[in-house]
Parts: structure tokens; C-alpha cells; sequence
């Protein structure tokens, strides 16, 4: 059984620093206050890429966050 990894944003850490956009544009997404979030439909990766450890790896707050799921 492989893993799910599902990608999480917590909106009390997230400060606005668009790091996580640089890793993954097609992913992440901002509010009208600059805030990202990923969109549900976008959420969801059935691998563990280069890109998402580079976006977790580089929020300074680490708001960016991805979770295995079984």
C-alpha cells in the first residue's frame, strides 16, 4: 500500500513570504490578504517530490507542510 501525501498550509504560521510559489506555481495559491493556501482539488500528490520537500524545506515560518497518508 502506498502513501498519499497530502499538502497543508497552516493559516496562523503563514506570514506571506511566497517561497512555497516558487516550488510549486501550479499548487499553491494566495488570498486577498497574501496569505497561500493549496486548494483542495490541488492537495493531494501520490508521490513525494523534489518540489514539495524544497517548498516545506524553504518556509521560514513552516507553515508549508505535507503529510503521508495511508
Amino acid at each position: 500500500m502506498s502513501a498519499i501525501y497530502r499538502i497543508r498550509i497552516d493559516s496562523r504560521r503563514c506570514q506571506g513570504h511566497a517561497r512555497c510559489l516558487a516550488f510549486l506555481p501550479d499548487t499553491v495559491d494566495f488570498d486577498d490578504e497574501g496569505y497561500a493556501y493549496v486548494p483542495e482539488e490541488k492537495s493531494c500528490r501520490a508521490e513525494m517530490t523534489d518540489a514539495l520537500r524544497q517548498a516545506a524545506a524553504n518556509c521560514p515560518e513552516r507553515a508549508f507542510q505535507v503529510v503521508a497518508e495511508e
